[in-house]
C-alpha cells in the first residue's frame, strides 16, 4: 500500500523535527508530507532537513485549506491511503499503523482518544458537548464513535477523493464538518483507540471562554455540514 502521512504545520519550528523523526523512524516505507501553512518561522526548512516532502502554501489558509491541499497531493500522486498527523507531537507515531489498519473495514478510521486507551480526558460542558456531537454523528454513521473531533485520522482512496471535493477550506476547517460531509457522501467510518501525548512545544488552551467559543463553532460547523449540498462523484471535483 502506498501511504502518505499528511502533517499540516503553522509555525511549528520548535516541534516539527522531533515529530517527523519519530514518524519516519516508526513507519519506514511511508512518505511524509508537511503542508507548511504560511509559516513565518523556519518550519518548512526544518521539515525538509528532517526528510519530509514540503508543500509550501504562500499564506496561511487554516487547517481546512492545508488539509485539502494535502489530500489533493495524495490524489494527484496516486496514494492508496493517507493519514493526518499533527505537527505538535500529540499523536503517537507508533499508533499510525493501528489507525491505518482500520481502513480494512471502512473508508475512514479515527484515532479515538476516548476509547479506553491512555489518560486523556476532558470535563464539564466541553465533555458534554463532545458526547452530544459524537452521539449525533454516530447515528449518521451507523456505528458508535466516541471522538469525532480527533484530527488523527486515516483515509482510503474513496475518502481521499471525497475530501478533495468537500473538505471545508473556506474557513478554519473543522474535523466535524469534514467527517459529516464524508458520511453524507457515502464514506463508512470506524475508530480505533489511541493515546494522546503532551505537546512538544507551545501550550494548549484550556481557557473556559475559548473552550466555549470552540464548542459553539463546532456546533455551527455541524449545522453547516448538515445543510451542505451532497455532491456525487459524477458531478466531478
Amino acid at each position: 500500500m502506498k501511504t502518505l502521512v499528511i502533517t499540516p504545520a503553522w509555525n511549528e519550528a520548535e516541534a516539527i523535527a522531533a515529530t517527523l523523526g519519530e514518524i519516519i523512524s516508526a513507519n519506514p516505507g511511508v512518505d511524509v508530507l508537511v503542508v507548511d501553512d504560511g509559516s513565518t518561522d523556519a518550519t518548512a526548512d526544518i521539515a525538509e532537513a528532517a526528510g519530509a516532502i514540503v508543500l509550501r502554501l504562500p499564506f496561511n489558509l487554516g487547517v481546512g485549506g492545508a488539509m485539502r491541499a494535502g489530500y489533493e497531493f495524495a490524489r494527484r500522486y496516486d496514494y492508496d491511503q493517507a493519514i493526518q498527523v499533527d505537527a505538535d507531537g500529540q499523536h503517537a507515531a507508533s499508533d499510525i499503523p493501528l489507525v491505518l489498519s482500520g481502513l480494512a473495514d471502512a473508508d475512514i478510521c479515527l484515532g479515538a482518544r476516548f476509547a479506553g486507551k491512555g489518560e486523556y480526558s476532558v470535563h464539564g460542558p466541553r465533555r458534554w458537548a463532545m458526547s452530544l456531537l459524537a452521539a449525533i454523528v454516530s447515528r449518521m454513521a451507523g456505528t458508535k464513535l466516541t471522538d469525532i473531533t480527533s484530527g488523527f485520522r486515516a483515509a482510503n482512496r474513496k475518502a481521499i477523493a471525497q475530501y478533495c471535493r468537500h473538505y471545508p477550506a473556506e474557513y478554519l476547517g473543522d474535523t466535524v464538518d469534514s467527517l459529516v460531509m464524508a458520511i453524507r457522501s457515502g464514506c463508512s467510518v470506524t475508530q480505533v483507540p489511541v493515546e494522546m501525548l503532551a505537546r512538544r512545544a507551545g501550550q494548549a488552551s484550556h481557557n473556559p471562554f475559548k473552550s466555549t467559543i470552540l464548542l459553539g463553532r463546532t456546533m455551527f460547523a455541524l449545522l453547516v455540514a448538515l445543510t451542505r449540498r451532497r455532491v456525487s462523484e459524477k458531478d466531478g471535483a
